[in-house]
This record gives C-alpha cells, sequence and structure tokens, in this order.
C-alpha cells in the first residue's frame, strides 16, 4: 500500500474511531453522552434500571406504570437533561414543589429525594466518571417519579373517590395522560391544556385557590372575632349593643375599627346590608338579623373554612378536563346540590375541540333530595325530554309510603290519579282490591303503580332523563311555592327545577318544531309524549360546599349530606 493511500486510510479510522479513545465503550471522548444509545448526544437509561431504582424507593412505587410508559415512549432517552446538563423546566418544577402549600398541598410529600444534594455530586463529578452517568440516570428518574406523584395529586386529586368508600362520587373520571403531560411540559408535544404552565384544568379549581391565599393571610392576622350576643337571642337594623362592635369586626376582619367610637354599636342601614350580603353568600334568609343560623355561620373559625375550601379544590380536580366529550352537544347542564341551583353552560361556536370556552346561559332554582334521600352524586348524558309523564312509584314509595295510605284510605290512589298496572309494555290494570296489602313488600310488589298525567302528578308537566343507575332525572312539581324556600332538599332524590318549560325550549332548541308552543300544548294534551333529543347533552350533579361565583365573592353552604366530613377525614388524615 502506497504511503499517501496509508495516510488516507489513518486518517479516516481515525475520523470514525479516534474521538472514542476508551477503547469502543460507547462513551464520546469527553464522556458526555451515548453511554447507553447509539446517538452521541443521547444518554439513555433502560426498564432494569428503573425497575432496580424505584423498588428502593417506597415513595415513587405508586407512579412505576406511569414511568415505564414515559421513557418506553422516548425508547428510554433521558428527559431531563440535555447536552448533559439540567433542562430548564427542572428548576421551574422544584420550584412548583415547593409552592405546593398554595395547592392546598404538602411540599414534602413529593420531596422523596434530595435534588439539590444531587445536584451538587452530579455537577462535582468529572465527565469521565462513569459514576456520574449512574447518578444522571438517578436524577432523571427521580425527577420523572415526583413529577407524576405530584401531578397525579395535582391534576386528578390526593383522594380516589372511585376507591375510597367513605367519599360519594360517581362524576366520570377525570381521564389525563400524565405521561403525555410531562412530555407537554418538556416540550416534545403540544397540548391545548396548560401542563406547560403547571396549571390547573379549572377556572374554579383557581378561583378558590386565590381565596385560599386570602384566607390563610388573614388567618395569619388573627382571623376573626367569635361573636357573642350576651342576654339577646339577636340583634337587628336600629339595635344599640357591644356586639354591634364585634359582628362589624367579623365581617370586615383585618379593619381597623375605632373601638371608642359609639356609632359602630349601632347596627345602621351599612351594617343591614353586609349582614344581608352575608347571608346571601352562605345560603341563609336574606333578613338581615344576626341570630340563629346566622350566628352560628358567622362563628364557623377560619381554620374550618380554609379546610372547606382545600376539600372543595379537591373535587374540582376530579372533575374531567374535558368537560363535554367531543361526540355529545357542546353544552352541559350543571347541579350543585348544596347550592340548590342549576345551571346551563354552552360553547357559543359549539366546537368540539374548543377548550375552557363554555359559557353560562342559563340558571334556576331547584329541589334536592333530602338528607334520607339524597340526591346521589354522578353524571350522565340526557337522552329523553317527557311530556306529560307518568309517574311510575318506586317500589320503596310504594313500600313505605302508599301502601300504608291505602290501608287508611281505600280511597287513596283514586284521589291521587293513581292506577295499578302490570309491568309489562301491555300495562294492563290490576284491581287493588286483589292485592293483599298487608305483606307487601319493597322487594315482592310485582305491579306497577303510576300516577296519571295531569296537575297532580309529582313529576309535573315535563322530565329530562339521563338514564342511571339510581333512577334520578330532573322534573316539574305540582309543588312550585317549594322555590321560595332557602332550602330545598325536600325531594325523594331527584330534582325538581324551578322554570321545566324554558328548560324544556333550551335543550329542544336545535328541533324548530319543538318551540314553547308546541311544548305547552302538547303538555296541556294530557298524553305522554317522548322526545329524543338530537344529541345527548352532558348533567353533571355535584357537590360543591364552596365556590366563588361570577362576581367574585367566595361562597359557603351547608355540608347538608355529610359529605364534606367525610371526604375532610380522608384528605387530612
Amino acid at each position: 500500500m502506497k504511503p499517501t493511500y496509508l495516510a488516507a486510510l489513518c486518517l479516516l479510522l481515525l475520523a470514525t474511531f479516534g474521538c472514542n479513545r476508551n477503547g469502543g465503550d460507547g462513551k464520546n471522548g469527553d464522556g458526555s453522552g451515548g453511554l447507553f444509545g447509539s446517538k452521541s448526544d443521547e444518554v439513555k437509561t433502560d426498564s432494569l434500571f428503573i425497575k432496580k431504582y424505584i423498588s428502593n424507593k417506597q415513595a415513587f412505587k405508586e407512579q412505576e406504570e406511569l414511568v415505564y410508559l414515559f421513557y418506553g415512549d422516548r425508547d428510554y432517552t433521558l428527559g431531563w437533561f440535555k447536552d448533559d446538563k439540567l433542562v430548564p423546566q427542572t428548576e421551574r418544577f422544584l420550584e412548583v414543589i415547593n409552592r405546593a402549600t398554595k395547592e392546598g398541598l404538602d411540599p414534602k410529600e413529593y420531596k422523596v429525594v434530595n435534588f439539590e444534594e444531587m445536584f451538587k455530586r452530579y455537577d462535582a463529578m468529572s465527565k469521565r466518571d462513569t459514576a456520574r452517568h449512574q447518578l444522571q440516570q438517578e436524577i432523571d428518574v427521580a425527577l420523572t417519579a415526583s413529577y407524576f406523584n405530584y401531578a397525579s395529586d395535582f391534576y386528578t386529586g390526593r383522594i380516589n373517590p372511585s376507591d375510597t368508600k367513605q367519599v360519594n362520587w360517581n362524576v366520570r373520571k377525570n381521564k389525563i395522560k400524565l405521561h403525555k403531560a410531562l412530555q407537554t411540559i418538556l416540550k416534545e408535544r403540544e397540548s391545548t391544556y396548560p401542563y406547560y404552565e403547571f396549571e390547573a384544568l379549572h377556572d374554579g379549581y383557581v378561583k378558590l385557590r386565590e381565596a385560599l391565599q386570602t384566607y390563610r393571610a388573614l388567618q395569619e392576622k388573627g382571623g376573626w372575632p367569635k361573636v357573642e350576643l350576651g342576654a339577646s337571642k339577636s340583634l337587628k337594623k336600629g339595635d344599640t349593643a357591644e356586639a354591634v362592635l364585634t359582628i362589624r369586626k367579623r365581617l370586615n376582619p383585618g379593619q381597623q375599627l375605632d373601638p371608642a367610637n359609639p356609632s359602630l354599636r349601632l347596627f345602621d342601614d351599612n351594617l343591614d346590608k353586609q349582614v344581608k350580603q352575608f347571608q346571601r353568600l352562605h345560603g341563609l334568609a336574606e333578613d338581615g338579623v344576626v341570630g340563629g343560623n346566622t350566628l352560628k355561620t358567622m362563628n364557623v373559625s377560619i381554620e374550618d373554612r380554609i379546610d372547606q375550601i382545600m376539600i372543595n379544590m379537591e373535587r374540582w380536580r376530579w372533575i374531567p378536563k374535558r368537560m363535554v366529550p367531543k361526540k355529545l352537544d357542546q353544552k352541559y347542564v350543571w347541579v350543585n346540590i348544596p347550592e340548590y341551583k342549576l345551571y346551563i353552560y354552552e360553547d357559543p361556536d359549539n366546537d368540539p375541540e374548543a377548550e375552557r370556552q363554555y359559557k353560562k346561559v342559563e340558571e334556576m332554582r331547584v329541589i334536592v333530595g333530602k338528607t334520607m334521600h339524597s340526591t346521589p352524586i354522578f353524571s350522565e348524558k340526557m337522552e329523553y325530554v317527557v311530556m306529560a309523564p307518568y309517574w311510575n312509584v318506586p317500589n320503596s314509595i310504594v313500600a313505605n309510603e302508599i301502601k300504608p295510605a291505602i290501608m287508611r284510605d281505600p280511597n287513596y290512589l283514586n284521589r291521587n290519579n293513581m292506577e295499578i298496572v302490570t309491568k309489562d309494555k301491555a300495562n294492563n290494570p290490576i284491581s287493588q282490591d286483589a292485592i293483599d296489602w298487608a305483606s307487601v313488600t319493597e322487594e315482592n310488589f310485582p305491579y306497577l303503580i303510576r300516577q296519571k298525567p295531569g296537575p297532580k302528578n309529582s313529576l309535573g308537566s315535563i322530565k329530562f332523563l339521563f338514564p342511571n343507575e339510581y333512577s334520578v332525572y330532573l322534573h316539574d312539581t305540582p309543588a312550585d311555592a317549594l322555590f321560595s324556600q332557602t332550602d330545598r332538599n325536600f325531594s325523594h332524590g331527584c330534582v325538581r327545577v324551578e322554570r321545566p318549560v324554558d328548560l324544556g325550549t333550551y335543550v329542544l332548541k336545535d328541533m324548530p318544531e319543538w318551540n314553547a308552543g308546541k311544548i305547552q300544548e302538547t303538555i296541556n294534551g294530557g298524553e305522554e309524549t317522548w322526545v329524543t333529543l338530537p344529541k345527548p347533552i352532558q348533567v353533571y350533579l355535584v357537590y360543591f360546599t364552596s365556590w366563588v361565583d361570577d362576581n367574585g365573592n367566595l361562597n359557603f353552604r351547608e355540608d347538608i349530606y355529610g359529605h364534606d366530613k367525610k371526604l375532610e377525614n380522608e384528605f387530612f388524615s
């Protein structure tokens, strides 16, 4: 071989292998990158390393599947390093953990390893040190598992309501692919959700989070005083008492009031307005009188209110990130049980791809279940509107209420426009005299008692069906006077709506033949008529006892079913 060709070959071999001065062990000459991968700028790990590392970190064990998904999607390339340096998102993520308190979470829960110490060791090591690459993998996997620990709590909740019998919540799950969210944070994919900003998914949560900061700041300043009326049972406008000054301090926490000013002990017009505002924001009768439930509510401690805010933030984490599935009509019905209110939200553009664009277009009062017949918390799809409906009486009501009524008054069914029929499609009539009522139970009653359409019908003139395991639906009621009550838990579990025809007109608005006049005409006709919606509408029956309204005011409501107490026991344990 000629010297010129030999020199050229040597140069070629040097260019190909010369940078690998460590005998072809996979590292670059400066020891940076490529230890496990074929690309010189990539460092990889593998499933065996992950398994071994996580097995030694019990706090990461729950996230093992997500960790495998994340690294599997990227062929086990490390995610938090670029050119052997930690990406900027690392610092942002650790700052988020340090600020977890503002989310109602405990930062200590997410500090499984000492990242600061690990980073220092990594920076101090020579790039040629093989132990440095071992540590690099540990840091990367620990960051990934720590993110999943935090993001799981932040986006889907510390408590999994499906796994906890004490928590009553059957709303469709908030399904988030957290390994995809992490890819978004690392700028490896796009998302319409604010994962990159480490931000929440719902405005309702964000507003409660701001309220939490306000209340914690107030707590640090001493909170508010307890109101004691002394010999008086109540105080109202025009009264003068020492307790009036305390009421002012309670309603204006943090504000400096001059105790020497005698006018502050007079219950004047301004204080009357403040009391009524307090009553409105707490779901109380707006009479301006401080006493009874108003006094009791005023004396709930700031610590208890902070806890209440935090558990309602937790409930927001359970709400699906996409409020309405793409295949449904882009609107939803939202019933907040403790508030006794129904809201309708819609996307003005009816765009299935839009997110966080829903606007409130309607609201009305509702009546919900009594404590012993509590309205269940769940979500389903409204599919039918039924005008002039029959009321098919549940067997539980037959056994507990109608049976004793018939035994006292044989004319009970006739007086209430009810009939007994077979449960098949024929609905053949059955004589009440053919039934041994003394032996009737919820389990053995073989027939159907139903109330005919008409003004006495317990469902009123119209009902809205979203088939579910609880046999719960929205409906009208002949007892309209109950909507004027402050506390409206009177039903057997179903939800009675204040303006049913307006609701019917709205949900049928995409069917021009069913305008308000046609709906009323059909109701007046007295013949049961079913209408199938062209597209199902998402319905939520939820339970929030604290929220921020459209005017920016923080609201609280009574825990009418005791769900708050059960959730607090789980959340704070």
